[in-house]
């Protein structure tokens, strides 16, 4: 039985594991839609916003290992830009099928006519448009198998015409190869790497995404060479795990343990990081990184020693060469310093703060202690993650994203579709800005419409959070930070979605538990307090500077009150980092 070309694509994104495929019909797009509907183990997802479909995509891919999204002609795929960045930037493998017009007007400066090759030439490891259905078979082969190993975007460019004609018969099944292997460094490397670590008393170890399949093996390590152990977000919920020896994150979002335990240690141990914020990396310590990817080595801080290999393969072949350390002391006094952090974090959870200023933090707070031990958390970028990285732990098999890398707004409730999607049965909470919810709210349309449990929650502080605090740190007039926001809670009702909104922090607790008991999807509208500030680990003149100069500017404004909130918000945070 003869079969279109849409239909063998279809067919073939079944066989590499795709499940779903989100996108918004139309034109170009439509025999994909029709073969879709045809072949019952995979569904079309109609999301209001191709950008939504991809960042939900991105995150299928990091949960189940491949996600797919589409963008019909012109407008179209071009929505589906920002998502594709997230997952090309995050190295996950997403396939993004980009309808165009017809072969025959290529050139032509037709209706919705883009060039896809150089439209998506810088957030894809493959992109090419098929021509004729010959090609159809060997790209799509190619195409999947570059997300896959090369961990990015595979676009696979197909005119609609193309698309309708029919396929060609293939003499050999084409299949998929998706072979894994360990990459362990050589024996001499090996015997350099342990030979440095011997050496020196003090280690502290940081691990990033790329350790995340090592959690047992760091806590090994750790416990043989009595180090402290920090992570970057990404690499947090994998390596926070049952993990006695870990001190936090460091960076803008992180926390005074582990940027001290790296700046009082003699050596550190970089593994599977490729940690971009240097200014928080100390300049004179002696470095080993360990990266699967060598092109990483040595482009954040100049390093002694470079490894090529895996961490869990690498860390294995290396425990064995080292000498254990006897003395705790370092180890107990990073141990010790965080505990204090820990307990001056919780100075804003016992005071929940007040009417329509309620602390995010205890709200982050209340989720993460109400939540199962296999939820998985969505953060927008800017404040919310800031409360997601030090509030919400890693328990069970929970999982955390975000837009850790490309920083995009608006990523929290388009990944959290994709969760509840791919983990039916899983606690799906999302922690979403009032900014960030904005830019794609048509989405709770979506939610809606395939009934996904997920819960909304919104850190409603009338202002985009993060971009305030910039601002001010560089001395600067917060303007234009303000937002005049609709009621969420409403917005949610209309759309079919339990609305709740929260003003008091007496009721949060409560709110919330009740929250967790809904069996659809549900959205929380939080009025939390527009000048909770996150201060990072690190506070430097320059910094300190920029803040007195934005106030000062406040007062010669007269704006007196918004000065003395400011400065009664944050004492104790700046207090904490001067500590």
């Amino acid at each position: 039985m003869s079969k279109k070309v849409a239909e063998q694509l279809v067919e073939m994104l079944v066989k590499a594991g795709v499940k779903r495929i989100y996108a918004v019909t139309g034109d170009s797009l439509n025999e994909l839609n029709d073969a879709v509907r045809k072949n019952a183990a995979i569904t079309w997802i109609h999301v209001r916003h191709e950008e939504a479909g991809a960042f939900a995509a991105s995150a299928e891919a990091e949960l189940n290992g491949i996600g797919c999204c589409a963008g019909s002609s012109g407008p179209g795929h071009v929505h589906l830009l920002n998502g594709l960045y997230e997952a090309q930037r995050s190295g996950l493998p997403v396939i993004a099928i980009t309808a165009t017009c017809a072969t025959s007007e290529f050139g032509t400066g037709f209706f919705q006519e883009t060039n896809t090759t150089k439209l998506f030439d810088d957030c894809s490891v493959y992109n090419q448009i098929v021509m004729t259905p010959t090609q159809l078979p060997r790209m799509a082969q190619a195409a999947i198998q570059h997300a896959m190993h090369a961990r990015g975007v595979a676009v696979i460019g197909l005119p609609g015409d193309v698309a309708a004609q029919q396929a060609i018969e293939n003499p050999v099944e084409r299949g998929f190869y998706f072979p894994q292997a360990s990459i362990l460094p050589m024996q001499k490397e090996l015997h350099s790497m342990a030979a440095l670590i011997n050496r020196y008393p003090k280690i502290c170890i940081f691990c990033g995404i790329g350790a995340s399949d090592a959690n047992e093996e760091v806590i090994n390590l750790a416990a043989k060479l009595k180090a402290p152990v920090g992570y970057s977000f990404r690499g947090k919920m994998a390596i926070q795990k049952e993990n006695p020896y870990e001190v936090g994150m460091t960076g803008l979002l992180g926390l005074p343990s582990a940027y001290h335990s790296m700046h009082e240690s003699d050596l550190i141990l970089l593994l599977g990081t490729d940690f971009p914020y240097t200014n928080f990396l100390p300049k004179d310590k002696i470095v080993i990184q360990v990266d699967v990817k060598p092109e990483h080595l040595g482009r954040r801080v100049k390093l002694d020693l470079g490894i090529y290999g895996d961490v869990k393969s690498t860390v294995i072949a290396l425990i064995s060469l080292l000498k254990k350390k006897t003395d705790s002391s370092f180890l107990d006094a990073q141990l010790h310093i965080y505990t204090k952090v820990k307990e001056h974090l919780n100075s804003y959870v016992t005071d929940k703060g007040k009417y329509d200023q309620i602390h995010p933090e205890a709200v982050a707070f209340e989720l993460d202690r109400l939540a199962n031990e296999n939820a998985i958390f969505t953060v927008d970028t800017g404040m919310c993650c800031v409360w997601g990285a030090r509030y919400v732990h890693a328990k069970g098999n929970r999982k955390m994203l975000g837009s850790f890398i490309h920083g995009s707004m608006a990523n929290a409730m388009p990944q959290a579709i994709g969760a509840a999607l791919s983990y039916p049965d899983s606690q799906v909470i999302a922690f979403c800005g009032d900014g960030g919810l904005s830019m794609l709210l048509g989405d709770l349309a979506t939610i809606k419409q395939y009934d996904l449990p997920i819960m909304i929650v919104v850190f409603n502080n009338r202002s985009l959070g993060m971009v305030k605090l910039e601002m001010e740190v560089q001395g600067l007039m917060d303007t234009q930070t303000d937002m005049s926001n609709p009621d969420f809670a409403m917005v949610a009702e209309a759309m079919g979605i339990k609305g709740v909104s929260i003003h008091d922090p007496e009721d949060l607790e409560s709110l919330l538990r009740e929250a967790f008991l809904c069996r659809g999807p549900v959205l929380i509208n939080v009025f939390t307090d527009p000048n909770a500030l996150a201060m990072p680990p690190k506070i430097d003149l320059k910094m300190m500077e920029g803040m007195a100069l934005s106030m000062t500017k406040l007062m010669l404004g007269g704006k007196f009150e918004e000065v003395l909130d400011t400065v009664s918000s944050n004492y104790r945070h700046l207090k904490e980092i001067l500590d």
